[in-house]
């Protein structure tokens, strides 16, 4: 019996202790891209990276933020309801890959991603912010000013950059749907497989967390 008022107080010095292993929360914002079109859920984007996370030992909860045809104001639009309730820690921010497709003004996209990461680091939300390539048949020209949007973002806001979503699957048969844009399974994996390490890297920031 002696024992327990030493039991009870160490359970006391638990219970106050603040749950910094909680697990995150993490919103995946974008597109088809994120929401797995033609795929069945288990083998979309946030399924696959959710179990490669846990996987690794770094278990999260990854909130399916993607809506299909969706352009960065789109996802500026979403935005507000997707965070409000609070429990989001962590953010990858996946857009501009239709602003591309239908030719909008660079500027118009980096003006929207640019409030996006803005409202994101105002709730001390961690982003991962994935860059995109616009179709060579809109010209070298705007080739080049949209490719230059996302580093200047992730500088400005200092957050973690993945410099093309699409790397290595885009433009290859076997890692595509029929319609040659979307990945099919084995497309996502690869993609999970390369952004993996940064997604670790992102819910490992000592600084995450949704500010109260």
């Amino acid at each position: 019996m002696r024992a327990l008022p030493a039991v009870l107080a160490a359970l006391m010095l638990l219970a106050a202790r603040p749950n910094a292993r909680a697990e995150p929360v993490i919103l995946a914002l974008g597109t088809s891209l994120t929401a797995g079109y033609g795929l069945d859920e288990a083998d979309g984007f946030t399924a696959q990276l959710s179990r490669a996370l846990a996987d690794a030992g770094h278990p999260a909860r990854i909130v399916n933020g993607g809506v299909s045809g969706d352009t960065s104001a789109g996802g500026l639009a979403r935005l507000d309801w997707l965070i409000g309730g609070g429990e989001v820690t962590h953010a990858i921010v996946e857009l501009g890959s239709n602003d591309a497709l239908r030719g909008l003004a660079p500027a118009q996209t980096e003006a929207n991603l640019d409030e996006i990461l803005r409202k994101l680091k105002d709730r001390h939300i961690e982003v991962l912010l994935a860059g995109m390539l616009a179709p060579p048949n809109l010209g070298p020209e705007y080739g080049s000013q949209f490719a230059a949007i996302y580093p200047r973002l992730a500088e400005r806001y200092d957050v973690a950059l993945y410099p093309f979503f699409l790397d290595g699957v885009a433009a290859e048969a076997d890692l595509n749907q029929r319609d040659g844009i979307h990945p099919n399974a084995d497309g996502v994996a690869a993609i999970v497989r390369r952004m993996l390490p940064y997604a670790i890297r992102l819910i490992d920031a000592q600084e995450g967390g949704a500010s109260p």
